[in-house]
């Protein structure tokens, strides 16, 4: 099938799964592989990046969340058939393959195992969110040769570093993948991983060429503190976490009850969107870099101001979260640069958090 063939199929099958069409979709996938266009290239040129203009239609508001949670099920459900539509002989290793704790964005990971299992692999597949301790007793009883460990949100590294180093200790090699462990790898670098890859067919490259793929820190890394990492678990250790890492995990709860009690009357700063925001200080605080957290704010403010909510309310909510974090100077310093990074896409001036004495509520 021609390129442009092929994009028409893609503009098809997004409108399908716009409609939770799930018996369309798969109809359109099933006679793609009929045409002879391989399983591979379904699932990287046609589910992938509809996948990816599902989020960015409900991003911009232009899709309710409704519709987005139904067309990702109905892609998730479409994986499911390109794999029993294709089913290739393995002839290489086992790859145990599962998101980080606490991640259920779960379809690019699973997608990533498909590719992995086209290619040859034999394939546990996970699911999402796999406890560390219950992957520990999968490697046991099942003795893969490497896990690969998807992670598409930073709030989740320190749990996806608590894996990786699970998995290097009982001797299994993790190849690390997914939008969580930065555009560049250098969060998988820094947790210590053996090896990144950026998509599921660079994955498959990476593991047909074998581990590791970390010779030296990738470059770029940016953020306060740096978060350059030597490729080791041991070696990155000393820059991970501390005492205000520690204190904002302990603490969360009763921290986000304060922020949300000064923000009282002011119905745009929802529990969910102030819940995120800590988050995301906390995974910023953890690896010690500044744009994980201002990249966050920015795409907050987007999202915000595409549902008519201006973005001087996450000023508002970062002011607030700074107030109450007397003891955190990091954390504080994140936090003023997470203002200025709402402020420029407001377009306004206002004082630093740090140059007030309280927040306007």
């Amino acid at each position: 099938m021609v390129r442009q063939d092929l994009e028409a199929a893609t503009g098809r099958y997004l409108d399908l799964i716009g409609r939770a069409d799930e018996e369309g979709a798969a109809d359109l996938v099933r006679g793609l592989i009929g045409e002879g266009v391989p399983a591979e290239d379904v699932l990287l040129r046609v589910i992938a990046p509809c996948q990816r203009r599902v989020g960015e239609l409900w991003a911009s508001n232009e899709w309710p969340v409704a519709r987005e949670h139904g067309a990702t099920a109905v892609s998730e459900r479409v994986v499911a058939a390109v794999s029993g539509r294709v089913r290739p002989t393995a002839t290489r290793g086992r790859v145990a393959v599962a998101c980080a704790d606490g991640e259920y964005h779960v379809l690019p990971t699973r997608i990533m195992a498909e590719v992995l299992r086209l290619r040859g692999w034999e394939v546990d597949f996970l699911g999402a969110s796999v406890p560390g301790p219950h992957l520990i007793t999968h490697l046991h009883q099942t003795g893969p040769d490497v896990v690969a460990l998807g992670c598409m949100l930073p709030t989740r590294l320190p749990r996806a570093h608590a894996t990786i180093a699970a998995c290097q200790a009982v001797g299994i090699p993790v190849l690390a993948g997914g939008a969580g462990f930065g555009a560049d790898g250098r969060f998988a670098c820094l947790l210590g991983a053996d090896a990144w890859a950026p998509t599921a067919d660079a994955a498959a490259d990476r593991l047909a060429a074998g581990l590791p793929s970390f010779p030296a820190a990738p470059v770029g890394s940016g953020g306060s503190g740096g978060s350059g990492g030597s490729g080791s678990a041991g070696g990155a250790a000393v820059h991970l976490g501390g005492e205000e890492y520690a204190y904002l995990t302990r603490h969360r709860a009763d921290l986000l009850a304060r922020v949300m009690d000064m923000l009282t009357g002011r119905p745009e700063h929802t529990a969910e969107d102030l819940g995120n925001m800590a988050d995301f200080l906390i995974a910023a605080t953890y690896v010690h870099d500044a744009a994980l957290f201002t990249d966050f704010i920015v795409w907050t403010c987007q999202v915000l101001e595409a549902r008519q909510v201006p973005a001087e309310s996450v000023v508002l909510g970062l002011g607030a979260f700074h107030d109450v974090l007397t003891d955190c100077p990091d954390a504080r310093a994140l936090l003023n640069e997470g203002v200025a990074a709402a402020q420029a896409c407001c377009g306004r001036s206002a004082r630093p958090a740090d140059q007030r004495t309280e927040t306007s509520v």
